[in-house]
């Protein structure tokens, strides 16, 4: 099969790492300890988007400001107390291996701040088959905004139109979506299949594992899916 994918971007929370439910928890707490009772499913929904977005999300437009940056600090501490606990996803080095082994350039799209993002590659061990890199700190607007997959493509000199995101959650479905890029979701951070697709992933796979086990199937659909909305 010829690909006309050269580049594949990915989301690394939830997506390449199990870290969802890490961060919900650490959400709760902080939440908790600025008198905020938020429902854990609600957290957990709306994990994938940068901090920047999460409060006003969570809490309303129209909530006090004030405790803002303490809430966002608090958080970020009590998630660092959990990055021994981190881990690979299944088969999440090895589908980044063989997209560098296929030609393939892997380009690394993430809300979490870079102190996160360390901690993150670290666990993901997998530096040498990585292209390009970018966090949140790299951007004006987190996700569901694009302009962290704007940035992505520029450092990584790829065009919108030869690269498909891979995702976990709603919120990389419309990042992608808001530049024309075909993403391919995972339902290992949480979001089901159908809700996925509901919001526009071109495919739904497991987790890595089960996307390196039909690379090329999925390939060749965000491809369709590319060329039907081009």
């Amino acid at each position: 099969m010829t690909k006309p994918v050269t580049g594949v971007l990915f989301d690394v929370d939830g997506t390449l790492i199990d870290s969802v439910y890490l961060h919900t928890t650490a959400w709760w707490q902080a939440f908790r300890q600025y008198g905020h009772d938020v429902e854990c499913a609600r957290i957990h929904r709306a994990i994938g988007m940068g901090s920047d977005k999460i409060l006003d999300h969570l809490l309303g437009e129209d909530h006090d400001p004030g405790d803002d940056d303490a809430l966002r600090a608090a958080h970020a501490s009590l998630y660092a107390t959990s990055w021994t606990a981190l881990r690979r996803l299944p088969g999440a080095r090895r589908l980044l291996r063989t997209c560098a082994e296929r030609g393939l350039r892997n380009v690394l799209a993430t809300s979490a701040s870079k102190p996160e993002l360390e901690a993150l590659l670290h666990c993901l061990d997998a530096d040498p088959v990585i292209d390009t890199v970018t966090s949140a700190d790299d951007a004006g607007e987190s996700k569901p905004a694009p302009d962290i997959v704007e940035v992505a493509l520029r450092r990584s000199r790829l065009d919108a139109g030869e690269v498909v995101f891979v995702g976990d959650s709603v919120w990389d479905v419309k990042a992608a979506g808001a530049l024309s890029i075909p993403c391919i979701g995972l339902t290992c951070g949480g979001v089901s299949a159908a809700e996925l697709l509901d919001h526009g992933a071109a495919a739904v796979y497991a987790n890595p594992q089960d996307l390196l086990e039909h690379l090329d199937e999925a390939l060749t659909t965000a491809f369709r899916v590319a060329l039907t909305t081009a």
